[in-house]
């Protein structure tokens, strides 16, 4: 299947939608299908998005989307992100009455309201209308779905996530104190927060937690300078990546994940998947994830979230890791292809017979 991806998150962007949408095309390629990705890096003309410099916004991109949509002519189309790029395949869809999938990877209108003075309702006015017309809107969790059915959005489908379990792995703990132990110097124990430093992910609900040892915060963004200076008994790494990522996870003896907006959290897989328990608030993603799994604990939205990292001491790190293993990318890839909504073939070949018959008849303009 030829699938053409529209997202407004892309690298060097580092968050869920990348690495879930990177990891998805990975495994799908490996399938056979083939992937046409537009993302604001290519060339669009951008503006950074308001309080958050770090993401750029594609400016006037409908035009150039429709080109690379004829010259690829997709089976199927999936548009990840609901910013300007995401409205401009949106709008080009339905335009030329092309089906296409959609997904709900991050709580918008929660995260616009945290940062502009726009009401959370006007927040779900927009995603509704957003994704109102899309034939599958992929959703992280059961207990998402069930939150934007009362928001009254239609076709939605439970879309889970996978780890690697060959990157994130209890055998590159290293033994407290070796020369190479990344703690090394800190009290002990660790708990460990990964993700991005920005205000939707409560972070300060972590740092202000009473907590024996050290509590250490590893990724970077529009909040970190403000935290470092306002909890100096918190341990700010910055960003880190790949096999020395994995490292900091396996060696941490808690991860603390007090994120109330996330709507699935990877880091909570990549945590177990590297031995290390969690504790979360009952917050979408770690309450579809956490309870009955014995790797980690559950504490009600505020309620004692120190005491529930506390209580991760006693678990067990090999039943952290047994059951990370139940979360397959290639499940989560194959899952992704039946959600998405290509033409039937034959719908498909007569769809793009007249599309070609159109753009020849279109009257061309001298010296364009």
């Amino acid at each position: 299947m030829r699938i053409m991806l529209v997202t407004d998150a892309w690298d060097p962007q580092v968050n869920g939608v990348v690495r879930t949408m990177k990891r998805v095309i990975e495994e799908t390629e490996a399938m056979g299908h083939v992937w046409e990705i537009v993302h604001p890096g290519q060339g669009f003309r951008t503006m950074p998005l308001p309080t958050y410099p770090e993401i750029k916004l594609a400016l006037f991109a409908r035009h150039r989307i429709e080109e690379r949509f004829h010259e690829f002519e997709p089976d199927a189309i999936h548009i990840a992100t609901e910013g300007t790029l995401g409205m401009a395949g949106r709008a080009m869809c339905l335009t030329v009455k092309h089906p296409f999938s959609t997904a709900y990877h991050t709580r918008f209108p929660e995260y616009v309201a945290a940062r502009l003075p726009i009401p959370v309702s006007a927040g779900y006015s927009f995603v509704r209308w957003f994704h109102k017309y899309s034939g599958k809107v992929m959703v992280p969790t059961p207990s998402m779905v069930e939150e934007l059915k009362a928001q009254r959005f239609i076709n939605l489908v439970a879309w889970s996530r996978g780890v690697d379990t060959t990157m994130f792995n209890p055998d590159k703990r290293i033994p407290e104190g070796a020369e190479d132990d990344p703690f090394k110097g800190l009290a002990r124990p660790i708990f460990l927060n990964v993700g991005r430093v920005a205000v939707e992910k409560n972070i300060e609900a972590f740092a202000e937690l009473d907590l024996p040892g050290t509590k250490v915060i590893i990724g970077d963004g529009p909040q970190r300078e403000e935290l470092e200076k306002r909890y100096e008994d918190v341990v700010f790494l910055g960003a880190k990546f790949g096999e020395e990522l994995a490292t900091y996870y396996a060696c941490a003896d808690v991860f603390v994940f007090p994120s109330l907006t996330d709507t699935f959290g990877l880091v909570v897989l990549e945590a177990m998947a590297s031995g290390t328990p969690v504790a979360a608030y009952e917050a979408t993603g770690p309450r579809d994830v956490i309870p009955g799994s014995n790797a980690g604990t559950i504490t009600p939205i505020g309620g004692d979230l120190a005491a529930g990292a506390k209580a991760c001491l006693d678990l067990d790190r090999e039943t952290c890791r047994k059951y990370a293993e139940g979360y397959s990318w290639r499940a989560c890839a194959e899952a992704f292809i039946e959600n998405l909504q290509p033409l039937p073939a034959p719908a498909r070949k007569r769809f793009w017979q007249k599309i070609r018959l159109r753009r020849r008849k279109k009257p061309q303009i001298p010296g364009l």
